[in-house]
């Protein structure tokens, strides 16, 4: 059965962070370039970050994530990272992992770039 599970997400005030983790079975990790993707309140699904299978090439959607969010991986512990530091409340929403099945791009879309997405986790970042 292939699971990915989603940890780390809470209530922070600006400024503030999180690591949020994300633990896969059921299939090889280390075989899949993954992301973090992001739903706003209200809004639909953008991926944040995205790392290759060997953790070697990072991608930031956003210029308002680069330097505050690092996307990291651990094959051997079939995890994958997502640190998020000085965090602002546009930052607020639900995050996913999930696993790439296209081309890993900046042109990824979540529509039909993904594939395996885990349940969530929610971060607020609110005073």
């Amino acid at each position: 059965e292939v699971r990915l599970v989603e940890s780390g997400g809470g209530l922070v005030k600006p400024g503030g962070s999180l690591r949020l983790s994300c633990v896969v079975s059921g299939f090889r990790f280390s075989d899949y370039d993954m992301t973090w993707v992001r739903q706003a309140p209200g809004k639909g699904l953008d991926w944040v970050s995205a790392i290759d299978r060997d953790g070697e090439e990072t991608y930031y959607r956003d210029s308002s994530v680069r330097g505050r969010f690092t996307i990291s991986r651990d094959n051997a512990k079939n995890t994958l990272y997502l640190q998020m530091d000085s965090l602002k409340t546009e930052d607020t929403g639900a995050y996913y992992c999930a696993t790439v099945v296209g081309r890993l791009s900046y042109g990824m879309d979540p529509a039909s770039d993904f594939g395996y997405w885990g349940q969530g986790t929610q971060v607020t970042v609110s005073s």
